[in-house]
């Protein structure tokens, strides 16, 4: 009896890459292992201060060889012949230059440790003058290409940082050819089709951050690139027109990679696509559902019928393109710039005094110190949330605004910062902590808003992200400030297990991406229900949380 085929999910976040082989016919989850980047964990190649963060190919290649062979391990003997589909998730937008034949840069022994030729990091702001320049252009050009990305361009996204990139490094731009993004470059590298002018380019990528359109024949014209800077000529020829959704093959494994990763070369792979989109199909994500992709920043994900849309655009998100998230429906995307990232901030700070006597004392020796250390680290948040969630929601009696790695969403502005209002010398450590809290899910509700007040339906909030399952602390907080019910998808690895849907897609073993979810689907975990006299009170502090975010913006940035 033949048995069931399996297909694997690559998803590559922040810190780590995660492999998850998955039974495309069953949906149940075989193996799944996490590789960790060593050169972006050391600390390498970013400069928190000036905002740069960069990431060496190596990591990624590293880290998908690992954990796809580490996950295969854990599977039956004969898993790696039934593999028949592979595709990636990736965070994005994370764009490199490439050479003529598709090399990113910092693969080239001359620019092995150049953080400029390396992968520009979704988080990284070093472009925000670029994309401030981008923006007073299209704002006065005659078709404005910022208009399905929400009326405005981000210092997040691939033009601002390849322009940025190539002014304040001569080497890195007389080496550059082209660019591309992360998610296009790992399918292109395992197909064996890096050529620039042969890859093929994610319609989620370019649609919600390189301007690419349909209405105006694919990304913005030569005109307007080179009126941003000449610079922008080197690109000129070496790039795309076309896109493609994710349930498209864009080749199969070569020989060279299926010996790498164990596998058989007959093995499809899917068209790749950003992460949070890649989560919301793994959560099951349907017209009206909004999904809170929850990690060191968060991506709020929905998807919309052409009908429900019409010619609407949407103002503030992070672009509205069609087929970004599920072919046949309008994705749109919106999140925070920092969400677990200001919880680890905090931690962080609390704990920087202790490493610092715990590296100067005698009391302890070397493995005292460590263990000592690393339970003090796992669990001095959860101390604080017990501590924080027996305070009362009292009315901003402290007040914090989540901006500390810039805004997202509404109206993206990476230049502006976190704030805080109300310290006094009876401020503790937990209420400094919960201020935290309710600044991400004041940040939150900004957002929903945005939807809402132009004229899009919310009918379910779902969750996923290591947030969502390991803090009842900030999900209940957050149900209580929305004032909407969250459902826990049931699924650990979300954006996993939407990359493995679609490579069940592209390996022609379901049809439409809104079948596998049907067989490939967890369902719910929980649900948090909100405190509707909380929700009250949230709701003044919230007033007061907009006006001090419109102050500190309007006259402190």
């Amino acid at each position: 009896m033949e048995k069931d085929r399996l297909v694997i999910g690559v998803d590559y976040g922040t810190d780590s890459c995660r492999a998850l082989v998955v039974n495309a016919e069953t949906g149940e989850e075989l193996a799944m292992e996490v590789a960790w980047y060593p050169r972006w964990k050391a600390g390498l190649y970013c400069d928190p201060h000036k905002n740069q963060y960069r990431q060496h190919p190596l990591d990624y290649i590293e880290g998908m060889e690992t954990a796809i062979r580490m996950a295969l391990d854990k599977c039956p003997a004969d898993a790696a012949e039934r593999v028949v589909g592979l595709a990636f998730d990736t965070t994005g937008s994370t764009p490199v230059l490439l050479d003529r034949e598709g090399v990113p840069l910092a693969l080239r022994p001359e620019f092995a440790g150049n953080p400029n030729a390396m992968f520009v990091l979704w988080k990284d702001h070093t472009a925000i003058c670029e994309a401030e320049e981008i923006n007073m252009l299209a704002g006065k050009w005659k078709t404005d290409y910022t208009s399905y990305s929400g009326g405005i361009y981000s210092s997040e996204w691939v033009w601002s940082k390849m322009l940025h990139v190539l002014r304040v490094d001569e080497s890195v731009r007389r080496a550059a050819y082209s660019w591309t993004e992360h998610c296009d470059w790992m399918p292109a590298l395992l197909t064996g089709t890096t050529k620039p002018e042969q890859m093929l380019r994610s319609r989620c990528a370019a649609g919600h951050k390189a301007m690419w359109n349909a209405a105006w024949g694919g990304l913005p014209p030569a005109e307007f690139l080179h009126t941003l800077d000449p610079l922008l000529q080197l690109f000129e020829g070496h790039l795309f027109t076309d896109t493609y959704t994710s349930d498209t093959v864009a080749g199969t494994l070569t020989l060279e990679w299926a010996q790498r990763l164990g596998l058989s070369g007959g093995v499809v792979v899917g068209v790749g696509e950003l992460d949070c989109h890649m989560g919301a199909v793994g959560a099951g994500i349907v017209p009206g559902a909004f999904v809170r992709v929850m990690g060191t920043s968060t991506c709020d994900v929905m998807v919309a019928s052409y009908e429900e849309m019409g010619d609407r655009l949407i103002g503030g998100i992070c672009g509205q393109v069609d087929g970004s998230v599920i072919p046949g429906l309008i994705g749109l995307e919106a999140g925070q710039s920092a969400f677990g990232d200001i919880y680890a901030w905090y931690k962080k700070l609390l704990l920087r005094p202790v490493e610092n006597y715990l590296s100067k004392t005698t009391l302890l020796d070397d493995s005292q110190r460590e263990r000592f250390l690393t339970g003090l680290s796992d669990t001095i948040l959860d101390d604080l949330a017990e501590e924080a969630g027996k305070l009362p929601p009292e009315e901003g009696v402290l007040l914090a605004v989540d901006w500390l790695n810039g805004r997202r969403t509404p109206v993206a502005n990476q230049a502006v910062r976190g704030s805080l209002y109300g310290l006094t010398l009876a401020t503790t450590a937990s209420m400094f902590y919960r201020a935290l809290v309710e600044a991400t899910a004041f940040g939150s509700k900004a957002i929903v808003d945005c939807f809402l007040q132009q004229g899009l339906s919310i009918d379910s909030v779902i969750a996923i992200g290591g947030i969502s399952q390991k803090s009842p602390f900030v999900m209940q907080l957050l149900a209580d400030v929305l004032g909407m019910p969250i459902k826990i998808a049931r699924v650990r690895q979300a954006c996993a297990m939407g990359a493995a849907m679609f490579a069940a897609v592209a390996a022609n073993i379901h049809g439409t991406a809104e079948e596998a979810q049907k067989v490939m689907g967890k369902g719910f975990l929980s649900e948090y229900i909100p405190d509707m006299q909380k929700h009250a009170v949230y709701m003044r502090s919230y007033e007061k949380y907009r006006t001090l975010g419109q102050f500190t913006e309007t006259n402190l940035q």
